[in-house]
């Protein structure tokens, strides 16, 4: 059996959230062969600093460049490269589909192709249409229609360690404002996903190569929107009140925030994401994939609280 330290593994968009946490989850379980490929410098920059033995090399993938070689000669290729957020679609069409199908491509002239694990999305199956769910789905579906054998895992909202979006801007925003606004009456369920967990399914499929399946990965305790602010304030020990505010209210108040940031951090379209009522499937991934399933509070207290990582912040 090859060492895990020889095993090449090649992490495209490896500098963003599930990356950095799959970094450093694969040095700590022994492996030590690992390229990081992203376009996105001072994230490259924050993960040379925190993992100064890996190697992290520039690229934009939706440019053909020499990092196809680097993904054609790898053992295993994780698929991580995402538009999460912004406001023009042709940026999510360029970074979440046209990186993919150059990735594929990569994968497909090499002599002895590597194996592909697939970062999908759970918005793949929900009722909202937004940018980022329409880049997603088509982004899928040019992994189906590749041939290529892979897992395609669909995450829902995550968060954890180097979390630049979702909980963590949260708990950032909450600690330098006093009123923290919710939009409507806040109890729209979510499913979230500690990150840490799916870094470990990452790691079950590196291990066990399954060829074929699309997991949807849900966090598997349901909590609202609102419980969830309240539970970061309380880990966090922020001061800021929870204030519910009209929908439309708050909407308004995105929209004008978008007119001063061309990156905002909130948008009109993920408003309609949160309160479209989306519940996704839950499936019993501890036992499919052998792995432990962090119970929420346990994951909030590691997020925030971990001496090494804790403090450690992505830009967007």
């Amino acid at each position: 059996m090859t060492d895990r330290s020889d095993i090449r593994i090649v992490l495209p968009g490896g500098a963003g959230l599930v990356g950095q946490n799959l970094v450093a989850r694969l040095k700590a379980k022994g492996y030590q062969n690992l390229l990081v490929l992203d376009k996105h410098r001072r994230n490259l920059e924050i993960l040379q600093q925190v993992q100064p033995d890996v190697v992290c090399e520039y690229a934009d993938l939706a440019e053909p460049g020499a990092w196809q070689t680097q993904v054609s000669r790898a053992d295993i290729v994780i698929m991580l490269q995402a538009q999460i957020g912004g406001l023009d679609y042709q940026q999510f069409v360029r970074n979440n589909v046209d990186t993919t199908r150059l990735i594929l491509e990569s994968i497909q002239s090499a002599d002895n192709p590597p194996y592909l694990v697939h970062i999908s999305s759970s918005v793949v199956e929900s009722v909202a249409d937004d940018f980022y769910s329409r880049s997603k789905r088509e982004q899928e579906k040019l992994v189906i229609n590749s041939g290529i054998a892979c897992p395609i895992l669909r995450p829902t909202l995550m968060f954890g360690w180097f979390d630049r979006k979702h909980l963590g801007w949260l708990s950032r925003f909450m600690k330098r404002v006093p009123i923290f606004p919710i939009p409507g009456h806040g109890r729209y369920v979510r499913q979230p996903l500690y990150v840490g967990d799916f870094c470990d399914i990452i790691i079950s499929c590196i291990r066990t190569r399954p060829e074929h399946g699309i997991f949807n990965i849900s966090g598997h305790e349901k909590i609202h929107y609102i419980d969830m602010i309240r539970a970061i304030r309380q880990v966090t020990k922020a001061r800021t009140a929870i204030v519910r505010i009209p929908i439309t209210v708050f909407h308004s108040l995105l929209w004008i925030w978008a007119l001063f940031d061309r990156s905002p951090p909130f948008t009109t379209q993920q408003l309609a994401a949160l309160i479209a009522k989306d519940e996704f499937e839950v499936i019993d991934w501890p036992a499919i994939f052998d792995v432990r399933c962090t119970p929420f509070h346990d994951a909030l207290q590691e997020t925030f609280n971990d001496p090494r990582y804790s403090s450690v912040v992505l830009e967007f």
